[in-house]
């Protein structure tokens, strides 16, 4: 079903819903446009599954394209946001050629005679080079751009001069140099969504026997794609410690998306290197798209772990938060925005497995302290991190086009 703002009017408060159709009152009947590679896999394809209808029924009409792409325009681009992270990349002509033309073909035959144009992460990022630019453009990057390879950003920057507004996650992400306007936005969770809503009593023992996931151990879970900047090694040696001292299982789900060619491989490793570990069971890969699945599992975990060596946000930090679980995660891009460490989840190092170990077992052998982080969490997703605080973030940029020219901003 598709929904309405009015939906989440028990979850926000009245004066949550009042502000946003104030803020929508001055885009009646404006056109805007999201673009990204893929419709299902990934926050950013979720959040768009839902930011797009609200905008919708709050006056905006919103609509969303899926840039296509060939495997070698995937392979890419992944290699493009393992550069953006901080690895090195070596920019041929072959790997231009192929990026840009996937973006010229997309062009061909799709039409943007929108007033706004939201151009989501690298993959479309070149897509300003073909149109007659005639409304603005908005580049939104939902990765971390802390430690961009400068060969790969310097390219960047070609395309970037054309948009009006970066957005970002982070302020630690605003680029210095880059003479456009710069926003900080943090994504955000849909509440009512199926791996976030509230679940009936008899849907979660139905789920967890469908999947064959038994539940008569403490569960130690992190959700994230099989990729390499989630540690799901390190995720492996973390829990192997914990065995030790707690008799628990481990879960690792993570989807396989369209536009992230590495994943099958890196699953294939952590996959061998689990049954080395263990091959009694208490390790258990999951590689499902279900989001019911989701939700379930972060509901009847103990603890979620959440291991990334670099995170442009984490919203899976922010769902687990709002299931109320504790959470241990990375001190590293967006995560510390979410996490007040000690007070409605923990922080770490990326390399402490010793220390993620420490605090798993803490949090398994006290209920009480595990339910009392969990409790300050979700109030904090609550009042942070709800669609309906990324919907009035959207509107508000938005309608600063129709006040004023857009300032340049020199000194991010």
């Amino acid at each position: 079903m598709i929904k309405q703002l009015d939906d989440y009017r028990e979850i926000v408060g009245d004066n949550v819903i009042a502000s946003i159709h104030r803020r929508a009152a001055k885009l009646y009947g404006k056109h805007v446009v999201h673009i990204n590679s893929t419709y299902q896999g990934g926050g950013v394809a979720e959040m768009l599954q839902t930011l797009v209808p609200l905008m919708n029924d709050v006056g905006v009409d919103a609509g969303w394209r899926i840039l296509h792409g060939n495997p070698d325009f995937f392979g890419i681009t992944k290699k493009f946001h393992n550069a953006i992270q901080g690895e090195e990349i070596r920019m041929t002509d072959i790997k231009k050629e192929l990026y840009t033309g996937a973006n010229e073909n997309f062009a061909t035959y799709t039409h943007l005679d929108h007033d706004f144009v939201i151009v989501h992460d690298p993959q479309p990022l070149p897509l300003i080079q073909f149109y007659q630019k005639r409304q603005p453009w908005i580049w939104r990057c939902h990765i971390d751009l802390s430690n961009p390879s400068k060969e790969l950003w310097d390219y960047f920057k070609h395309f970037l001069l054309k948009y009006d507004t970066m957005i970002v996650s982070n302020k630690h992400y605003l680029r210095s140099k880059l003479p456009i306007n710069q926003r900080i936005i943090p994504p955000a969770i849909d509440p009512l969504s199926a791996k976030n809503k509230d679940l009936d009593d008899g849907i979660i023992p139905k789920t967890l026997d469908h999947f064959n996931i038994p539940i008569d151990k403490p569960i130690l879970t992190q959700i994230s794609r099989f990729d390499k900047w989630k540690d799901p090694l390190g995720v492996l040696d973390v829990f192997k410690k914990v065995k030790k001292e707690v008799d628990c299982r481990l879960i690792l789900c993570g989807s396989m998306a369209a536009d992230d060619p590495e994943g099958i491989d890196i699953y294939e490793e952590v996959k061998e290197q689990a049954g080395k570990l263990l091959n009694n069971g208490d390790v258990i890969l999951l590689t499902v798209e279900n989001n019911l699945l989701v939700n379930v599992l972060q509901r009847v975990s103990d603890v979620i772990i959440q291991k990334s060596i670099r995170e442009g946000f984490g919203l899976t930090v922010t769902e687990a938060l709002w299931k109320g679980r504790p959470v241990v995660a990375s001190n590293v891009g967006g995560i510390p925005l979410q996490i007040s460490n000690g007070k409605n989840g923990f922080l770490f190092n990326p390399d402490d497995n010793d220390g993620y170990a420490k605090k798993i077992i803490e949090l398994m052998t006290n209920p009480d302290m595990a339910k009392s982080v969990g409790h300050t969490a979700k109030e904090s997703v609550r009042s942070n991190f709800l669609i309906t605080r990324l919907l009035g973030d959207y509107l508000e940029l938005l309608s600063s086009f129709w006040k004023c020219p857009i300032p340049f901003n020199n000194d991010a």
